[in-house]
């Protein structure tokens, strides 16, 4: 499997939602959705690293499978308002190489 840029993520999700006539939901629905799947992470991330492993009855999931939910819902979401992710994450890093530089201890560099 090649790998995939953030633009073909956006494109491939665009592909096969604009297969069905409803299209994407409202940004509150998307909202909505993203918290769920939020919400379906967080119940996988207590069970295996928490303090509140799932019962029996409970299905199992990977967090792996959780985060790509996750993954999908936002990039619909990002769709659905015409947002560049990768634009979006530019911005980001920028502001982390600008406003937050020095924001946390850097590790020391290996002396040769």
């Amino acid at each position: 499997m090649s790998e995939k840029t953030m633009r073909q993520l956006q494109e491939e999700v665009d592909a096969y939602i604009s297969q069905f006539k409803e299209g994407y939901f409202s940004p509150l629905a998307m909202l909505a959705r993203m918290t769920e799947e939020l919400g379906e992470l967080a119940r996988e991330i207590n069970h295996y690293y928490g303090e509140k492993p799932k019962k029996k009855s409970e299905k199992e999931k990977t967090i792996e499978e959780e985060m790509g939910d996750l993954l999908f819902v936002l990039i619909c979401f990002a769709n659905s308002l015409n947002i560049d992710l990768q634009q979006a994450h530019d911005l980001v890093m920028e502001k982390f190489h600008t406003r937050d530089k020095n924001r946390w201890t850097r590790k020391e560099e290996a002396k040769e």
